[in-house]
This record gives C-alpha cells, sequence and structure tokens, in this order.
C-alpha cells in the first residue's frame, strides 16, 4: 500500500530570516549551468588564485602525507612550526614580533575567522561598525549571530578611507568591534601607517576592537605593512592574515590571526568548541611556504601585473573609470554615466559576452556604481574576454 506524503510544518531559525545565499554562491550556478549548455563562460568574479603554491610547499605536502604517524588529530593551537613560522613572517615582512605561543592562531580561513571573533566579542543586540563597500561576510554572519550592523562609508573622494569625522558624530556606546579591511576589497585603496595610527586611537577613545583583514598585502604591492607595526595596537586590535591570496593556496584554507594573548585565549575558547586542527601534512607545508623568498612573491606578481594591464584595457573598454594605484588582486571601476545601473552591465557582458565580471553592489550600496574584474585568470582568457566584450560594446 502506497503511503501518502505527509506535510511537516517545519521552519527554519528565525536567524536565516536576515540573511541571503551568499552572491557567489548563487551566480555560480547559473555560470556553471550556461557552461554545461556549451557557453563557455569566462569568470572574472571570484578571487580564487589559479597559480600554484611554490614547489616547496607540495612537496613537503606530499612528503609528509606518506609519514603513517601524522594522521591523527592536530592541536586547536596549531602546531609550533606553523605558528613559529607566521611569527617569521610577520618579523621578516611587517617588522612586527609577536609570540609563537600566545599571539597568534592558526584558522581553517579567515572567514571562520570572522564567525569567532564576533562569538568572542559580540553579545546579541551590541553593534559592529562595518564597511560600505566591504567584505559581504562582516555583514551576513554579524546578522546570523544576532549583533547589530552598523554600516561607515568608504568614499572614492577620501581615497576609500573611513571618515573619522563622520564616525565621532555617531553613537558609538554599543560598539563592540570595527571590521576594516586595507588593503581593501573591493576597491583596492592600500593601508597608510597614519590610516593605522588613526584607527588605533579611534579604538583607544571609543574602548573598540579593531579587526583588520590584511590578506591583500602582498599582491601588486611595494610595502606589505600590518595594524600591528604601531605601537599599542595589539593591546586593542586584531589582525587577519590568510594563506589563500599570498602564496597561492584558497583551498588549503589556512590563515591565522594576531593579536594580544587575552584576546587569542577567549577566541580558542569558541575556537575549540567549533571545530579541531588542521592536517598535519598541510601545516608543515604552509611553513614552507612561509618561508619563501622575495623572489617567489616578485613571479607571483609579475604574472598579475600582466593581467591587470589586461584588465584596464577591459574596463576601458566598458568606458569605466579606475585608480591605477590600486593594489590587490582586482580591478574596481565606475561604471560610465551612461548605464542606467550596474546590474544593466554585468548581465550584458555575461549573457552577450560571455563574461562574468562582479556587480559592485554586492558589497554594499556605495559599491552601486562600480565593477569589480578578479585577476585570478589566465592571461589568454583574459585576453580573449577582452575580444568579447570588444564585439558587444
Amino acid at each position: 500500500m502506497q503511503q501518502e506524503n505527509q506535510t511537516y510544518n517545519i521552519t527554519p531559525a528565525n536567524r536565516l530570516q536576515g540573511v541571503s545565499e551568499y552572491y557567489f554562491s548563487k551566480k555560480l550556478k547559473e555560470v556553471a549551468q550556461m557552461n554545461a549548455e556549451g557557453k563557455d563562460v569566462i569568470s572574472l568574479g571570484i578571487g580564487s588564485p589559479d597559480m600554484p603554491p611554490s614547489e616547496d610547499t607540495i612537496n613537503v605536502l606530499c612528503q609528509e602525507a606518506r609519514n603513517p604517524n601524522g594522521h591523527g588529530y592536530q592541536p586547536y593551537v596549531g602546531i609550533p612550526e606553523l605558528r613559529q613560522a607566521f611569527a617569521n613572517w610577520y618579523n621578516q615582512w611587517y617588522h612586527v614580533d609577536l609570540n609563537p605561543q600566545s599571539e597568534i592562531q592558526p584558522l581553517i580561513g579567515s572567514k571562520e575567522g570572522i564567525l569567532h571573533v564576533t562569538l568572542a566579542f559580540v553579545n546579541p543586540g551590541e553593534q559592529v561598525l562595518v564597511p560600505n563597500p566591504g567584505y559581504p561576510t562582516y555583514t551576513s554572519l554579524s546578522n546570523l549571530l544576532g549583533a547589530e550592523v552598523i554600516n561607515y562609508d568608504l568614499q572614492e573622494e577620501n581615497n576609500w578611507q573611513p571618515n573619522f569625522d563622520q564616525l565621532e558624530q555617531m553613537d558609538l556606546s554599543r560598539v563592540k568591534l570595527m571590521w576594516t579591511n586595507y588593503p581593501n576589497m573591493p576597491t583596492g585603496a592600500n593601508a597608510s601607517m597614519e590610516l593605522y595610527q588613526k584607527l588605533v586611537d579611534f579604538a583607544r577613545k571609543h574602548n573598540i576592537v579593531i579587526v583588520n583583514d590584511n590578506p591583500y598585502s602582498f599582491i601588486l604591492n611595494d610595502n606589505p605593512i600590518s595594524i600591528l607595526s604601531i605601537e599599542g595596537a595589539k593591546e586593542c586590535c586584531i589582525e587577519f592574515n590568510s594563506m589563500s591570496k599570498s602564496h597561492n593556496m584558497p583551498g588549503w584554507r589556512i590563515g591565522m590571526l594576531a593579536s594580544n594573548a587575552q584576546f587569542v585565549q577567549w577566541i580558542l575558547k569558541v575556537k575549540s568548541n567549533i571545530d579541531s586542527g588542521m592536517y598535519r601534512a598541510m601545516q608543515l607545508a604552509a611553513a614552507t611556504a612561509l618561508s619563501a623568498d622575495e623572489s617567489w612573491y616578485a613571479c607571483n606578481n609579475a604574472n598579475y601585473g600582466k593581467r591587470r594591464q589586461l584588465a584596464g584595457e577591459i574596463m576601458d573598454t566598458l568606458g569605466c573609470t579606475y585608480d591605477n594605484n590600486q593594489v590587490g588582486m582586482f580591478l574596481w571601476g565606475k561604471i560610465p554615466a551612461s548605464c542606467k545601473d550596474v546590474e544593466q552591465l554585468t548581465e550584458k557582458i555575461l549573457h552577450e559576452a560571455r563574461v562574468f565580471i562582479t556587480p559592485g553592489f554586492i558589497f554594499g550600496s556605495n559599491g552601486a556604481r562600480y565593477i569589480r574584474i578578479s585577476l585570478c585568470c589566465k592571461d589568454e582568457k583574459l585576453a580573449e574576454a577582452l575580444e568579447r566584450i570588444k564585439k558587444i560594446m
């Protein structure tokens, strides 16, 4: 006898009401469907490095994966070799001294760090400052965790830096965290010691924790700097870094955060109840990647430099304006006044030229007249995208 389907009255948690599926998760399904139909879409959307890490890194991974004793659970705090490698890397390139035993916490990518830090510092109903435009995850995870998001403006005329006069006029009494991201994504605005000093002073004045997300400082940037190089910054700042961008390891999911020992311990309380340590072979290989010399970064950036030139030609073809001083693995440009809106342009490019470019509105209302081109695409594909776009414009 066939059983009738039973209807269940099940609803999701209320927290999902204010959160939508990540834009790239949705859009890449559409791109995948177009590719399945034989349309051969060139994706200039997501920032997933397509070049490999160093050969030494891969060799260590393969070698350590054959160790029969290396497949067990690993420490929540990361293995000593990786923590020391991160400390050495910060000292060599950022001139920042970190205690590898107490001031560094390896992460399974920076995105999980956003979750852990918010859980460790922000109670439901308290506020976080989030940049507009900015990385969408700062907003979505804050919403999921019951924090109140307060956007602060980044504007092109202010070089995409916070307007501190505007911030000082806000009621900051319930603000616990301020998310910053320099070098900036999506705009490519670079960091400066002056900006970092202003952020540290602001944090001290208002008893706010600044969390600076710093994964792009090695890409098309001659002078990597860290907010932790400012005197006293460890007392009120946390900095994220990621091997996804700087060392071509996005799928490895290896990042870190650095701060004072007390902050790190609070975050570890959260992290140790959510996940376990990373695979030992990956950690040892990551430690090897962090020891790369200047020539490896230079070679990586030579490739990005060629791609950046092609991305600039695409911007020119579209009539977009952009700042040549941008750093990082994207090019951010303002659409021409003749375009009604950015999605009209990006959808035309997707469906007529079969090229996927990210519309700036996904990063906030201040990105509504901008597009972002990823440099994570082979030169020949970028060149082909340029020719396709020329034909439809």
